[in-house]
């Protein structure tokens, strides 16, 4: 059944999928557009992810990093937020099709803006995720900090030192900026935080283990700023294994294969994946229908001013757009999400879609966190690294933070954290650690009852 999208209207209606960086920074740069924005995202709110990692380690609570999409568009009078899940674009009929609660929602356009994003990539080994969640929603976030402070609980309670052993190693699977970061913070978690707050398990003692089948951490860094981080965690006590690549993984441990193709075993129950991104299915949609070219990892390779072949009107921004020498990053997304709305913009007042400007990425440079006091940092030519780079990267993400209540809320809760041992986000559920195998437990149950069903029928 199909529903109106939003009240109609006259004006140059523009259609924007997503809620991140490059959907926000859109509607937010047509305030003041004789423009009608309807902001479609399948979630409520605006998603900070870099600091998803403090989320799943106790630092930050989601609230600070997830402020609702609604309030932060509520005065500007010309955007209207739509929650649903995007299935489909007709680029024919220049329609957007939505899902929310089983019903669908055909919302239609003029302008469209997809800044869909991406999800967590398992290279076609889509049932890691069981044991190995990613790091790319809140939910993500929340499991993880559940499983993490889970392990410990467990430890504590166990009299084998086999099954204490597995529940205290933490494998970090990707040895990106996300995977350096949460390393990091698993291993001053144990070793500053919880420390002394058990009476039969020493938390210090937590083995924490970043690998990647790449040969260097931190690859898009450099060598340079790689050994410096890779030397402060193996300082810290993380254990580095490079050129290791996954091959399986389940409840109580992974398979790896190493550079000379033997196969090992690492006993973990707790492990995070991190290690590659999957491109919105809608890049395949859109692929279908107009013949644009994908990536392997689904993004859109476009056009240079960000639209696909034979559609000037459909910009793709963010981490679903393929775009040479501009990374999968905020600023990216950020600068994309300006630029899309700069052109509409303009040819609402009445300037030949002909007559465009090539996108331009301004590289802001790239951070990581890689401890309390540590970061690294590279700005163009320029790299450093330790104290300094860890007060810029603290900068930064605080001025990119939405809205003045997030921004103190957090610099707060780093306040606390970074000037003692404490965090105060340690509060974890049931529900958070085992909502997805319960929801696949739950949907296993209903096929069967389905099936039994139809025998009986």
């Amino acid at each position: 059944m199909s529903h109106p999208g939003a009240t109609a209207s006259d004006r140059h209606k523009v259609v924007i999928i997503g809620s991140g960086f490059g959907g926000l920074n859109a509607a937010q740069a047509l305030k003041n557009a004789d423009v009608d924005i309807k902001l479609i995202a399948r979630t409520t709110h605006h998603l900070f992810q870099p600091l998803l990692y403090q989320v799943a380690t106790g630092i930050i609570s989601e609230g600070e990093i997830a402020p609702p999409t609604r309030l932060i568009l509520r005065k500007q009078r010309n955007a209207q937020v739509l929650l649903g899940d995007v299935t489909h674009i007709d680029l024919e009929k220049q329609t957007v099709d939505s899902v929310l609660l089983g019903h669908t929602y055909s919302t239609p356009y003029d302008s469209l803006i997809i800044a869909a994003g991406a999800g967590q990539s398992y290279f076609g080994n889509d049932h890691f995720a069981e044991w190995a969640p990613g790091m790319k929603s809140i939910d993500d976030a929340l499991e993880l900090r559940g499983r993490i402070l889970g392990a410990f609980e467990q430890a504590e309670r166990s009299s084998d030192p086999e099954r204490r052993k597995k529940l205290l190693t933490f494998v970090v699977v990707g040895a990106g900026p996300t995977g350096v970061e949460m390393a990091g913070q698993i291993q001053e978690l144990s070793d500053q935080t919880l420390r002394g707050s058990f009476r039969h398990i020493d938390p210090t003692e937590a083995h924490v283990i970043l690998l990647d089948a790449v040969p260097a951490v931190l690859p898009p860094m450099g060598e340079k700023l790689g050994q410096r981080a890779k030397a402060r965690l193996e300082k810290m006590g993380v254990e580095i294994q490079l050129n290791a690549m996954v091959t399986d993984v389940d409840r109580n441990g992974i398979t790896v294969k190493d550079k000379d193709g033997s196969l090992r075993r690492i006993e973990s129950a707790c492990k995070v994946w991190s290690a590659g991104v999957s491109a919105s299915p809608l890049g395949q949609d859109l692929a279908a229908q107009s013949g644009v070219e994908l990536d392997r990892a689904g993004r859109v390779k476009v056009l240079p001013d960000l639209t696909i072949p034979g559609h000037p009107n459909v910009f793709v921004v963010g981490d679903m757009a393929f775009v040479d020498g501009v990374p999968g990053m905020a600023q990216g997304a950020i600068q994309g999400g300006k630029y899309a709305a700069k052109l509409i913009k303009r040819e609402v007042d009445g300037t030949s879609p002909k007559i465009r400007t090539p996108f331009k990425y301004f590289d802001k440079g790239s951070m990581a966190t890689v401890s309390k006091w540590n970061a690294v940092a590279k700005v163009g030519k320029l790299e450093f690294s330790g104290f300094f780079a860890w007060l810029a990267w603290l900068g930064l993400h605080l001025i990119y933070l939405v809205g003045f209540k997030t921004k103190i809320a957090t610099l707060l809760s780093w306040t606390v954290t970074f000037l003692s041992r404490q965090r105060g986000q340690l509060t974890i559920t049931e529900q958070q650690a085992y909502a997805r195998t319960r929801i696949e437990e739950l949907e296993e149950i209903a096929a069967s009852v389905q099936e039994t069903e139809k025998a009986a029928s």
